[in-house]
């Protein structure tokens, strides 16, 4: 085959670096947003907030001739070398001393390191007065303490102070000293155990010795919540045996969980949504995406008829700057679209709950909106709605459907709110089955098989009957 040239027309979809930029901002979360935008405020001179000028020029306050003057004479020409500047000028601080305060006071809370649950346990063995071989075996067992507060191994932890040539007399005499320090119940080898340690520090009576013999021989009946199983094992009425149990639950079973650092996750949402004139409407949060623009200064610049290198990165710069500001701008407004058209589809949920949620999917929505359902996926991705019923991520509003009895649709999410009513309202001691809870979902016109129903409540983290049921 001869090789030869040919013309041929075609289209083709390219995406340009304005159109990556903006869908790769709209599916940002919340503080990956404004990392980028401060990002872009550190690498693009073009950039600047609106805002932070205009606090600014407000409290920026003019100088006194007067005062400026009498500062410049208070200062000497000559000083000497080994002169304290504090002894000749006493500035001061710009800060006031609220603001000081204020400041401390968030460096407490938040820059002191809290104490982990080992070091406050060798504080304590410090204290306690052993010898060199029984503070060695007191290491041994703080260093072997999980973050529960237990001895999860103890035959490998005996074991091993036994090849150190420890005494077992000595190993258990340490162990019951280090079992009695703070927190209670910490050091134990089972949860039998730290019950019964925790037991041991409360005033001794009927009711604390009963706790002691159901906590040492029937945790499992307890955790069945069957009284009577107890009262008849034990031989104790009903009453005294509630008490006890109570006196149970109110221990904790994990000493150490006081000592895990817990990070608190903030979530800030992206919209708002509030009733006007009996109409649902939606606006962005206008504290998470701070105002921009570009820096005028640097645009009078950039107008002048040169070719350097310098203005060469300033027309670099401007047009980044517009592209991010367009991609900005296209966030919210799709955004906004996107949170519209959620509330007006779901708006039977604002007004009654989730009973009244609606199935709705990804593909309504952007049939609605004209556009594809990437868009709306991401822009519903690790965002949030604050509502008057509380604050939700966008996806939450988002369920299949099951078919009613007359033909119909039901969201699932309005399933699952009627399962947890049922559960909650059911009787202690005859809780609802998965079949019962199929059957009365039936009766109101929603047709659900009993493995639908076990679904939904495992997804709630709800147990199932038999583990619900509490004898009285």
């Amino acid at each position: 085959m001869r090789p030869a040239l040919a013309l041929r027309m075609g289209q083709s979809l390219a995406m340009t670096p304005a159109l990556q930029q903006a869908i790769r901002m709209l599916q940002l979360s919340t503080l990956d947003l404004q990392q980028e935008i401060q990002q872009a405020l550190d690498s693009n001179m073009m950039l600047e907030r609106t805002d932070e000028l205009d606090s600014a020029a407000d409290d920026t306050p003019e100088p006194a001739a007067d005062d400026t003057k009498a500062n410049d004479d208070a200062i000497p020409d000559d000083l000497p070398v080994d002169a304290d500047w504090n002894d000749i000028y006493d500035g001061g601080s710009h800060r006031s001393r609220e603001a000081d305060e204020a400041w401390y006071e968030y460096r407490q809370a938040n820059l002191h390191k809290k104490t982990s649950l080992r070091e406050h346990l060798a504080w304590q063995a410090d204290l306690a007065g052993f010898s060199e071989s029984e503070a060695d075996i007191a290491a041994h067992l703080i260093d072997a303490v999980d973050d529960r507060g237990y001895l999860a191994d103890w035959p490998t932890v005996e074991a091993r102070l036994q090849e150190l040539d420890h005494d077992g007399d000595a190993i258990t005499s340490v162990l019951g000293t280090v079992q009695r320090f703070d927190p209670a119940g910490v050091c134990a080898r089972s949860l039998s155990e730290c019950l019964h340690i925790q037991l041991d520090g409360l005033n001794a009576g009927p009711v604390v010795d009963l706790a002691k013999l159901i906590a040492d021989e029937h945790l499992d009946a307890l955790a069945r919540n069957d009284m009577r199983a107890l009262s008849r094992a034990l031989r104790q009425p009903v009453d005294v045996i509630t008490e006890s149990a109570d006196l149970i639950r109110s221990l904790q079973p994990h000493p150490g969980a006081d000592f895990t650092d817990h990070e608190a996750e903030y979530v800030a949402p992206e919209v708002f949504v509030t009733k006007k004139n009996g109409r649902w409407s939606v606006s962005l949060n206008p504290d998470i995406t701070p105002k921009l623009r570009i820096n005028t200064e640097y645009l009078g610049l950039v107008k002048r008829a040169d070719q350097s290198e310098d203005q060469q990165c300033m027309k670099q710069h401007l047009q980044e700057a517009r592209y991010f500001l367009n991609s900005l701008k296209s966030r919210n407004e799709t955004l906004l679209r996107v949170a519209q058209c959620i509330i007006e589809q779901q708006r039977a949920f604002l007004e009654y709950g989730e009973e009244a949620m609606k199935p709705l999917v990804l593909r309504d929505v952007a049939e609605q909106l004209g556009v594809h359902e990437s868009t709306v996926s991401r822009a519903t991705s690790s965002k949030y709605m604050h509502t008057p019923r509380g604050l939700f991520e966008l996806k939450y509003f988002f369920s299949s459907h099951v078919s009613t009895v007359e033909g119909g649709q039901c969201s699932a999410t309005a399933i699952q709110a009627m399962i947890r009513r049922m559960i909650k309202e059911e009787p202690p001691e005859k809780p609802l089955s998965d079949s019962r809870i199929a059957k009365l979902l039936l009766e109101d016109g929603i047709q659900v098989a009993r493995r639908t129903v076990a679904k939904y409540r495992e997804a709630m983290d709800l147990p199932p009957s038999h583990e619900r049921r509490r004898m009285v």
